[in-house]
């Protein structure tokens, strides 16, 4: 693959060669020492890396000790907090392998280090692929969930990570420029301009797609919820399927804006603008990894069903004191035991008795229903 040999170089190839050469050729140079500058934009990068750490991983783990989650929706927005949590280690791993230390570098870590961003990019961009595409197979049934099985959500899951295993992988596997010098890149003096380009159209194209969907969707919700009747439990359905896709629309929008100025940069770079797309670099690289800490953001403020949980289980904590049960325990409710469950509350308050705490909601109930 003419990554790293020992000897003379091939005819016509540079294997043998530095990461410093590729850069001096590329008119980048490495920095001989840390700046003020530098080490600041550092420290600040692994800050950030640790908050997009903590923040994904408390969205996993939500996701999956919460059964009110367990839907092919929430699992397809828990791998897009794996693949922006993945991302924060690609970041974490990039900080120290930046600036003066990439002189350092060997040519199979500095392909390492770019294959680890290309991979957490892929993973979120197909991910949201696959989210926009659940989206329009339940939206337009009016439907809250997905009918899909488990088996197929995690065999799409892993397919999303082979897909971006694949890409991280291709400029390592011989789509790069060690064996043609005059096709390198300025912003990855490595990599082969003609990747850039494919890279940069191929995500630019899925954003544009995934658009359309949404904006497909839209359409649809707004003419489908003028037609429906203004029945509890159909009102009730209508927020709540208008309200989830407000919210995966918005992480769309954030990943959106966050990612294409440098995807535009990498572009135009590919058709050899010349080395003023240094200038805005480090800049559009900075938006992009605040993107994967939005997210878990998003979650928070617009994801009612999952404030609503954190709510319920304080509250269940609080009445039990703490130490007849715990997290773990409390039952969620679906959207057909909340219409139930306010009913039966409306019922209770009738006769003078007082609400219990949702895992008393009647065994009959079952998780899988959904409201139509």
């Amino acid at each position: 693959m003419c990554i790293e040999i020992v000897g003379d170089d091939a005819p016509g190839c540079y294997c043998n060669r530095s990461v410093e050469f590729f850069y001096n050729h590329s008119e980048k140079y490495i920095a001989d020492s840390w700046t003020s500058q530098s080490l600041l934009v550092v420290i600040l990068g692994i800050i950030v890396c640790a908050c997009i750490l903590f923040a994904n991983s408390l969205v996993m783990v939500a996701i999956i000790i919460n059964r009110g989650f367990h839907y092919p929706i929430y699992y397809l927005l828990g791998n897009l907090a794996a693949a922006d949590l993945f991302a924060g280690l690609s970041y974490f791993y990039m900080m120290f392998h930046t600036g003066p230390w990439t002189r350092k570098l060997t040519k199979p870590q500095w392909f390492l280090r770019q294959g680890l961003i290309d991979t957490s990019l892929t993973a979120s961009v197909v991910n949201l692929l696959a989210v926009a595409v659940e989206r329009h197979q339940t939206i337009f049934t009016m439907q809250l969930h997905s009918k899909m099985s488990n088996r197929r959500v995690v065999l799409l899951i892993l397919g999303i990570w082979l897909v971006a295993l694949l890409m991280g992988l291709i400029p390592s596997m011989g789509w790069h420029c060690l064996c043609d010098l005059d096709n390198c890149s300025i912003m990855g003096p490595l990599y082969s301009r003609s990747y850039l380009v494919f890279w940069a159209v191929l995500n630019l194209v899925t954003f544009t797609i995934m658009v359309i969907v949404y904006l497909r969707i839209f359409l649809y919700v707004r003419r489908k919820s003028q037609r429906m009747s203004q029945h509890t439990t159909q009102t009730k359905h209508k927020e709540t399927v208008v309200s989830l896709m407000k919210t995966v629309t918005m992480i769309l929008g954030a990943f959106v804006i966050c990612w294409t100025p440098g995807l535009v940069v990498l572009l135009v770079d590919g058709l050899e603008a010349g080395p003023s797309v240094l200038k805005v670099e480090k800049y559009f690289l900075i938006l992009a990894e605040c993107n994967s800490l939005i997210n878990p953001i998003i979650y928070s403020l617009r994801d009612k069903e999952m404030l609503s949980t954190f709510k319920r289980i304080l509250c269940c904590l609080c009445r039990r004191g703490g130490g007849q049960g715990s997290a773990s325990s409390v039952r969620f409710d679906t959207l057909q035991q909340e219409t139930l469950k306010s009913s039966t509350v409306k019922m209770k308050r009738t006769m003078g008795k007082t609400p219990q705490c949702p895992n008393n909601t009647p065994a009959a109930l079952n998780d899988g229903q959904i409201a139509k």
